[in-house]
């Protein structure tokens, strides 16, 4: 009766575990989302009251709006140049025999695992170096940040878009060679849409993290550029109302929004 009864406690045991890291990782979003209907000004528990004032609030603070364009511009821009490079060194790195292979995929994923500070202070450093060397005005300047979020993207990019090409069986474009199909055909027709859930997987995730970004945008953003994750610490340096609550929930509630939609149209679910 012991040895049937030992399973069953070991699954108990994972269970509450499993739970347990589920409650502690969804904490601060709960609790992110209780204080932006706070009614009170400085947040106090118990609340006094519930009030949506907060979420007008966000919505009309200009430097949260003007923040936001910047860090929806440099995102969509840090997305479409990470895929151009990502998607195509993927294939390489899969496709083909290349020397070093396994070295140039570990230096396209450094940026994911390398600290933002330390990324960042080391873009800081190259992009001075490369104004003094061309005069260049690239410090400071939204191209500058844009190229610097790419870096961002493109592990993502490279990650998703290998996962998807590595479950893709090769047969189906052999198929579509041997019926008259070019190569550009071929990886337009049968390639592209096989891999597009991890395509699509990679865009989303690489705007994410280049939309949230705070470390490395801390050394790069210039004069009257401020990206919404900057305007937001910028705001808590005076203010702790539940404005920043309210803003980050509304964050949150569209990220949410876009990913189950692109889940129903791509199943996000199949790559990550």
């Amino acid at each position: 009766m012991s040895a049937g009864a030992r399973p069953s406690l070991g699954r108990i045991a994972l269970n509450a575990a499993a739970g347990l890291s589920l409650l502690y990782i969804l904490l601060p979003l709960i609790f992110v989302t209780w204080l932006a209907f706070f009614r009170q000004e400085i947040p106090s528990f118990p609340p006094e009251g519930y009030s949506l004032k907060w979420f007008a609030a966000a919505a009309n603070n200009q430097p949260f709006i003007n923040g936001f364009l910047l860090s929806l511009k440099v995102g969509v821009a840090a997305t479409l140049l990470g895929l151009l490079v990502g998607v195509p060194a993927s294939l390489a790195l899969v496709r083909h025999r290349i020397v070093l292979g396994p070295l140039f995929n570990t230096l396209l994923l450094m940026p994911l695992v390398m600290p933002g500070i330390v990324l960042g202070t080391a873009i800081y450093v190259f992009q001075i170096e490369t104004e003094i060397a061309t005069g260049l005005p690239v410090m400071g300047s939204q191209g500058g940040l844009i190229a610097a979020h790419t870096l961002v993207v493109i592990p993502w990019v490279v990650r998703l878009v290998t996962a998807s090409l590595v479950g893709f069986d090769r047969t189906i474009e052999e198929a579509a060679q041997n019926l008259g199909a070019g190569p550009f055909t071929t990886f337009r027709r049968v390639t592209l849409p096989s891999i597009r859930p991890g395509i699509v997987a990679a865009g989303l995730f690489g705007f994410v993290t280049s939309f949230g970004n705070l470390e490395m945008s801390l050394f790069l953003v210039g004069p009257g550029r401020t990206t919404l994750p900057i305007a937001i610490l910028q705001y808590l340096e005076w203010k702790i109302d539940p404005t920043v609550a309210a803003a980050s929930l509304i964050q949150i509630v569209l990220i949410a929004v876009a990913m189950i939609v692109t889940d129903r149209y791509v199943k996000l679910s199949r790559v990550v």
